[in-house]
């Protein structure tokens, strides 16, 4: 927390995570920076942040990549395992 100034960390299910200060998860940051191509501005008005934090979130980012990449990895898999079972309960409603 001493190299990168705003990052807290976070514990929960899933285990420990770094995080904004006052804010989303770092990879929430990133995923959103990304899609946004990359666009400081853009990412802060998507999120509600200043500018600063997603500063701070990209910063840490470029130190600790793959952990980050991992944290995105795994949600996007969580959200298409979620996807598949809605599409098939939604299969078995239209039979």
């Amino acid at each position: 927390m001493a190299i990168h100034p705003g990052i807290v960390f976070r514990d929960g299910p899933a285990g420990r995570r770094a995080g904004l200060v006052s804010g989303p998860d770092v990879w929430e940051v990133i995923m959103v920076w990304s899609d946004s191509g990359r666009n400081i501005h853009d990412s802060a008005a998507a999120l509600n942040l200043p500018v600063g934090l997603v500063n701070v979130a990209v910063g840490y980012y470029a130190d600790h990549k793959a952990e980050i990449d991992g944290w995105m990895e795994q949600n996007r898999r969580m959200g298409e395992e979620a996807e598949a079972a809605w599409r098939r309960r939604e299969a078995l409603s239209t039979m």
